[in-house]
C-alpha cells in the first residue's frame, strides 16, 4: 500500500517561508505525477503545483514567483519550497502522487501551513 508521509508545516509570519516535504513510499513503481493541493476552511482543494517525473511544472497563478516544486527521483520525494508567504496562504497542504500503474491517485494526511503575525 503506498503511503504519502508529509512534514513541514507550521505557523509563520506573513513573508517568511516553509519547506515542505512529502515521501512516497510502498510501490516497486515511481510516482509519474506528484503535487500538492490546498484547502483552505470554506475552500475547495486546489492545486498549488505540480511535477512530472521528467521535471514539468505547473503552478497555480497566485503561487508563481513565490513557490517552487522539486523532487527527488531517487528518493520517490517532493518539495515545495514556499517564500514570500501570504495570509491567505493559510491551508492545509495535502501531498498528491499519480502513478501510471492502474491509474492510481494517492494522498498525504495533510499539514497545517498558517500564516498570521
Amino acid at each position: 500500500q503506498v503511503q504519502l508521509v508529509e512534514s513541514g508545516g507550521g505557523l509563520v509570519q506573513p513573508g517568511g517561508s516553509l519547506r515542505l516535504s512529502c515521501a512516497a513510499s510502498g510501490s516497486i513503481f515511481s510516482p509519474n505525477v506528484m503535487g500538492w493541493y490546498r484547502q483552505a476552511p470554506g475552500k475547495q482543494r486546489e492545486l498549488v503545483a505540480s511535477i512530472t517525473s521528467g521535471g514539468i511544472t505547473n503552478y497555480e497563478d497566485s503561487v508563481k514567483g513565490r513557490f517552487t516544486i522539486s523532487r527527488d527521483n531517487a528518493k520517490d520525494t517532493v518539495y515545495l519550497q514556499m517564500n514570500s508567504l501570504k495570509p491567505e496562504d493559510t491551508a492545509v497542504y495535502y501531498c498528491n502522487a499519480h502513478y501510471n500503474y492502474r491509474n492510481n491517485v494517492y494522498w498525504g494526511q495533510g499539514t497545517q501551513v498558517t500564516v498570521s503575525s
